[in-house]
């Protein structure tokens, strides 16, 4: 670990996670726990070994720990209660990413699973639900649902029951409604966003 050698909060939190591929990693494990196998197939790009140096060192800051996966013997990475707390800066992150995301991919690698990060982020700080509803969300393979509810937004693998309506697009035009750059009604005219279901509960959900 490289020190910037300055009594600061930010230098010595930069000490820490500022490495290449560390927040990254994080993202990977708030969105849950994952084996060494899973976390290498979510980071696409990283190589075998820089990810086990870099797991090493955030385990040694206290960001990560190991334990054993609670099906089968194996061992999965997990975020420890004070790494955790990274969720409130990286949520910030990519909230402050929206210009840059709404481009689209550009060639860019995506998982869908990152949406289980960013659209919750984006919609916590702009909408208020009153009634539960559920979304799901077809931008590939898997799909996706998004509940909603008093508490807060959550996103997380199809569970194959029902829900109120669905929502197919690319991923930057999800993530376009979620942040509020683009509204339903345009996106409709522009013929990116197809809808099955309740319309009036996707308007709720995403504020469009």
């Amino acid at each position: 670990m490289r020190s910037y050698g300055q009594y600061c909060g930010l230098a010595r939190s930069l000490e820490v996670v500022g490495d290449r591929w560390n927040l990254l990693i994080v993202r990977q494990l708030l969105i849950a726990p994952a084996r060494y196998r899973d976390l290498l197939d979510g980071l696409p790009g990283i190589a075998t070994n820089l990810l086990a140096d870099r797991l090493r060192d955030l385990e040694a800051s206290g960001v990560v720990e190991r334990r054993l996966a609670k099906e089968g013997n194996a061992v999965e990475y997990a975020l420890t209660p004070w790494g955790a707390e990274l969720r409130q800066p990286i949520q910030n992150l990519i909230r402050w990413s929206t210009p840059l995301m709404t481009r689209g991919p550009e060639g860019d690698s995506f998982r869908p699973e990152w949406l289980a990060l960013a659209v919750p982020a984006l919609l916590d700080t702009r909408v208020t639900i009153r009634d539960s509803a559920t979304v799901g969300l077809e931008i590939g393979d898997p799909s996706l649902l998004l509940r909603a509810t008093r508490s807060g937004f959550e996103v997380g693998p199809h569970d194959g029951g029902d829900h109120d309506a669905t929502v197919r697009a690319e991923p930057a035009y999800v993530l376009a409604l979620a942040a509020g750059a683009l509204t339903l009604d345009d996106a409709r005219a522009l013929g990116v966003v197809e809808i099955d279901g309740d319309e009036s509960v996707v308007r709720t959900v995403f504020a469009a």
